[in-house]
């Protein structure tokens, strides 16, 4: 943990605007992927600090209030401190930070939690979902959703192939990417019929956004802190239910899917907040879809030298093969 500069640092004078004492060492948080945080230790105990890279004030706030409002009712969400004015969200050298309690817990993956343990992570977001459209207020329904059209993305494809083809020193990521492309054309051109009809909209309610398992904390067995609501929006909420289920349920190197676990998942999700199976059937074809057109994680690889999403990709490119080979099994586990 590194020190703060004596005589004064722009980690003292934030800290300063809170009760939290004087501050004794800070360090980066290595985990999350599109974040920046610090572990903050001060005379009074352990904080965390967010740095918000491209938020406003106004969403910082929101999103701020929310939270509080979701934690008063129960939900293990995180608000920050407020600093001696009473404001959530502190600017410093023109960026946006807020102060947190730290949260001493694990993050744990899907594979880690036993049937009992899917169902109340199912029974926990069905909660964030129903404790949400409670308390804000109704979402005007869209008239239609657009759904990726295959054409621009075997072009994009296409723009990705090309390029790796050209590099003059390749790795073994390269030959990778150049397979699942290959393989991915093949799979847009067989599967270009199956677009979902933008007017086949679904229901839009409020999401967390990124429920995923870096942004869940345990203490031990038991669920203690949601974190990172940047992304708190009105969204389909199936659809979030459906994505939460393939982050935390599929295997990091095989890219398949635990379909027990998404039972389990499921069953107790739609005990406490049930769509119903046409919903839930709509929302698995869309995000079907959504990742055979989806190429962010080699755009943000390749096009902007951002490399932190190398890790993510194998799994990733994964999934869609085998979720397209066993597309019916995959339904029947999130609708029955």
């Amino acid at each position: 943990m590194h020190s703060p500069r004596a005589g004064g640092s722009p980690l003292s004078a934030l800290l300063a605007n809170y009760k939290v004492g004087k501050p004794t060492g800070f360090r980066p948080v290595a985990e999350g992927l599109l974040n920046r945080g610090y572990e903050v230790a001060t005379t009074d105990g352990r904080w965390f600090l967010k740095h918000y890279l491209d938020q406003s004030p106004q969403a910082i706030v929101f999103q701020h209030r929310v939270t509080a409002r979701l934690s008063g009712a129960g939900i293990p969400a995180l608000p920050p401190l407020p600093d001696r004015d009473g404001g959530t969200a502190r600017r410093v050298g023109g960026r946006w930070f807020a102060l947190f309690p730290w949260v001493d817990g694990a993050h744990r993956t899907g594979g880690d939690l036993d049937p009992a343990e899917c169902a109340e992570l199912g029974t926990l977001l069905a909660g964030v979902h129903t404790t949400l459209m409670r308390m804000l207020p109704p979402v005007q329904q869209p008239l239609f959703a657009p759904a990726a059209d295959a054409g621009y993305s075997m072009r994009v494809a296409g723009r990705l192939l090309h390029g790796i083809r050209d590099r003059t020193v390749r790795e073994p990521f390269d030959d990778l990417v150049e397979h699942r492309l290959i393989e991915r054309l093949r799979m847009l051109r067989r599967h270009a019929h199956r677009r979902p009809a933008d007017h086949h909209r679904p229901c839009t309610g409020y999401v967390h956004g990124d429920f995923h398992p870096l942004n869940l904390l345990y203490a031990e067995r038991d669920p203690v802190a949601i974190i990172d609501w940047d992304r708190l929006a009105a969204l389909p909420d199936t659809e979030e239910t459906v994505r939460a289920a393939l982050l935390f349920f599929t295997a990091p190197v095989t890219g398949t899917l635990d379909l027990a676990r998404v039972r389990a998942f499921m069953h107790a999700y739609r005990a406490d907040s049930d769509p119903g199976s046409a919903e839930l059937a709509a929302a698995v074809h869309r995000l079907w879809w959504e990742r055979l057109n989806d190429f962010w994680m080699l755009n943000r690889h390749y096009d902007e030298r951002d490399h932190r999403t190398a890790p993510l990709f194998p799994a990733s490119a994964a999934l869609i093969v085998w979720w397209t080979r066993h597309y019916e099994e995959v339904l029947a586990a999130f609708v029955e």
